[in-house]
């Protein structure tokens, strides 16, 4: 049974055109539009906001009065995670990847001042991590607490019925939308972006955070639409990961700089930054056309740029040394 979304973002997103942007991709003044979803809101906007009023919708009507979730130590599911919890009056506890230290940064800085406990996993894998969330759950349940655990990346069919609704506001806002192009990271936004928009008009870019995220988006979205859709069905460019997905990649590095140098939008290392890196590709390769309405999803994640050391190394040296 799915309860109704807890009110946590500011919706609709607003659709912004980006003609200087879609001209230096190759594309017509009118061809590509940016959908604002890192103006959600809550705890510095982003994708997640849309999932969580689902998924906490949930645990609240269960009893919960902790969060629990999980994710890399820059994981803007984690920050926003924290923010709801804040909101709501509850407690969150972040299992990360990783060991202490290493950053105190990004969101890892909004985290602590949002009231998150954090929980250093080491290095682990997903399975492994998911296992440690769920001892921490153990802990706290015999502490007296009520957790609920969220998944990682907020990503399930619950946490996907978030983006069937962006997808409705994308059919308002561009009625003549060819392609919506998005980061795919753990699967939960282009499932719900597909059950509204279909297969075809929905271009995702993997950033390299799951082994298979095609399959892990076709499984989330399958109970929300009665079209068929298998992941063989979906778009997907896997061209942008680079040596994984914590790195910096020369195309994302360029479409940072490009997205800021055009249009004054900021993107992400990780997630926004490989989702124009692989729509600029997409333009090269005809899969992207000229005279069609594209929307780049902004999915947010700026705090994560401040915690990325290479990311920020590349912004210092391309602004130069200018002597007038």
């Amino acid at each position: 049974m799915s309860h109704p979304p807890v009110p946590l973002g500011t919706f609709p997103t607003p659709v912004e055109p980006a003609p200087r942007l879609a001209a230096a991709l190759g594309l017509g003044p009118d061809d590509l539009w940016v959908k604002r979803d890192d103006l959600t809101g809550l705890g510095g906007g982003g994708n997640k906001i849309r999932k969580l009023e689902w998924i906490v919708a949930a645990a609240l009507a269960e009893g919960a009065d902790t969060l629990v979730t999980t994710g890399a130590p820059q994981s803007n599911h984690a920050r926003l995670t924290a923010a709801a919890a804040a909101r709501l009056g509850l407690d969150a506890v972040l299992v990360l990847r990783g060991s202490p230290g290493v950053s105190r940064s990004g969101n890892l800085a909004l985290d602590g001042l949002l009231g998150a406990r954090l929980h250093w996993a080491g290095d682990v894998d997903r399975a492994a991590l998911d296992t440690v969330a769920e001892q921490v759950c153990a802990r706290l349940r015999e502490k007296g607490a009520r957790p609920a655990l969220v998944p990682f990346g907020g990503s399930s069919t619950l946490g996907a019925r978030g983006y069937v609704r962006c997808g409705e506001e994308l059919r308002a806002q561009v009625p003549e939308l060819r392609t919506a192009v998005v980061a795919l990271g753990s699967g939960g936004t282009m499932a719900g972006l597909v059950a509204a928009l279909g297969a075809e008009s929905v271009l995702g870019v993997d950033v390299g955070a799951l082994a298979d995220p095609a399959a892990a988006a076709a499984e989330f979205g399958a109970p929300l639409t009665a079209e068929r859709v298998t992941a063989d069905r979906l778009r997907v460019r896997r061209d942008q990961v680079g040596a994984g997905y914590a790195t910096l990649t020369g195309p994302a590095a360029e479409a940072l700089r490009l997205a800021a140098r055009t249009e004054g939008i900021v993107l992400d290392p990780v997630y926004t930054g490989r989702a124009l890196a692989g729509l600029a590709a997409a333009v090269r390769d005809g899969d992207v056309r000229p005279g069609e309405k594209t929307v780049l999803v902004h999915t947010g994640g700026l705090p994560g740029l401040f915690g990325h050391a290479d990311a920020v190394a590349a912004a210092q040296e391309a602004a130069g040394t200018h002597v007038f």
